[in-house]
């Protein structure tokens, strides 16, 4: 059952109730010293472990808990989450890519909770530049994946730096077979909703089989793209050339659409993402990099362009859509006669593929970019009364803002916005005279 503080919490999330798996993993933290949460991705890991690792915080001027996790936007994920709850706790975030003397200014002041990237913390440590050592408490979020990224030295190193640890706490959204020794596992308790929790109640796969050029994907994909026209589309593929590929034939054919991999800038992530979670771009072309701990809601289309390599990596792609209770669908684009690895079922419905092209519809947002954000003191509502008075925009013209440390992102209606940049340029936002300009 849940009380008040747990319900007032919720609502700031937008939560009704907790699910099965949160309500158990509330339970289990306060009673046992380790534990280990096997739940499906898109079933509310972060929550589940958020809110009671918020009850163990306390006003001491330390950092109190370590969250840990194997990439940038999963950490920024946790962030947000955590701010959201509205705690007066302080976070703080550490992560690759990102200016190494914000993250010590942020650091004067200890946070409560330090969320970071292995690497990271790791680096940090060994500056000097952190004091971990009276973290409690050690939540290693989507800990096999760390363990595929080659991060145990920076993990075991970090492990040692915890002299006051009590409670450790691994999640992951498939089986681990076996947990490594440096982690420090005492008889944990293990929490497996793998089984029980089906989050993909309402998701479908179905195979796509295209004859021709067997080595060409690129028309199969575009005719399987025109028939999805509208639909939130991620495509993955194996490699970043592939990627830049299909980037290049989409821009010849004047497809709007966004890239996502390894190779890219913090920043540059940061507008693909802001850009299809605002509508800006509906079809994302990505790597693996893109199947685990973003948010990006509402994806109705997976497109398997390369087959994935593991069991792990097809669960997790088909994990971007369908989440929790909407629907979605992944594809694998075949060519004839393609061998398809064991862990992928042989009883796929077939979806075949238009004779022609349908012109794609342009989608009705375009993405402002503003260099400015909350470190500039510049807060939502300062772009939605900026835009309105200084932009001339109408209420329906506007869309999704996003306010991040030192950037913004506003969607603004595709036909309007470069009349508003002609409108606003040289204009200032709170005595301060931001870049304006369309989000590549």
């Amino acid at each position: 059952m849940e009380d008040e503080k747990t319900k007032g919490r919720l609502e700031q999330l937008g939560i009704k109730s907790l699910n099965e798996m949160q309500i158990k993993m509330s339970d289990a933290v306060p009673n046992h010293q380790d534990i280990v949460l096997l739940s499906p991705t898109g079933s509310g890991k972060t929550v589940a472990f958020l809110l009671p690792l918020l009850e163990k915080l306390t006003s001491e001027k330390h950092i109190q808990a370590l969250v840990l996790v194997p990439s940038r936007e999963l950490a920024l994920q946790i962030e947000t989450v955590f701010k959201q709850l509205k705690s007066g706790f302080k976070v703080s975030c550490c992560y690759g890519g990102h200016a190494i003397k914000t993250e010590i200014n942020n650091l004067t002041e200890s946070p409560a909770l330090l969320i970071g990237t292995p690497g990271r913390v790791d680096d940090l440590l060994k500056r000097n530049l952190l004091d971990l050592s009276h973290v409690s408490t050690i939540v290693l979020d989507e800990f096999d994946k760390s363990l595929q990224l080659g991060f145990q030295e920076e993990i075991t190193y970090i492990l040692r730096k915890l002299k006051k640890l009590k409670n450790r706490i691994l999640t992951s959204a498939t089986n681990l077979d076996v947990i490594p020794d440096f982690v420090g596992l005492q008889a944990p308790h293990y929490l497996s909703f793998l089984d029980t929790i089906k989050t993909n109640t309402h998701f479908e796969l179905k195979k796509v089989i295209f004859t021709g050029d067997l080595n060409d994907k690129l028309y199969p994909l575009h005719l399987l793209i025109s028939k999805l026209s509208n639909q939130s589309i991620l495509v993955f593929f194996n490699h970043r050339d592939a990627v830049k590929r299909v980037s290049d034939y989409f821009i010849e054919k004047n497809i709007v659409h966004a890239v996502f991999h390894g190779e890219l800038k913090q920043d540059e992530r940061e507008r693909t993402l802001a850009k299809f979670r605002n509508g800006s771009c509906q079809i994302v072309l990505a790597t693996d990099l893109a199947a685990r701990g973003l948010d990006i809601p509402e994806i109705d289309a997976v497109i398997h362009y390369h087959l994935p390599t593991t069991l792990d990596a097809f669960t997790h792609r088909n994990g971007r859509t369908a989440r929790m209770n909407a629907t979605g669908t992944a594809y694998l684009l075949l060519p004839e006669n393609a061998k398809v690895p064991k862990f992928i079922p042989n009883d796929i419905e077939s979806e075949c593929l238009p004779k022609s092209l349908t012109k794609l519809i342009e989608p009705k947002w375009e993405t402002l970019y503003i260099n400015k954000g909350k470190k500039d003191k510049i807060n939502k509502s300062d772009i939605v009364g900026f835009l309105f008075q200084k932009g001339k925009l109408n209420k329906d013209e506007l869309g999704k803002i996003e306010v991040k440390d030192f950037h913004s992102f506003a969607a603004i209606a595709r036909n309007k916005i470069k009349e508003v940049i002609r409108n606003i340029d040289n204009q200032k936002i709170k005595n301060q005279k931001p870049k304006f300009e369309i989000a590549r």
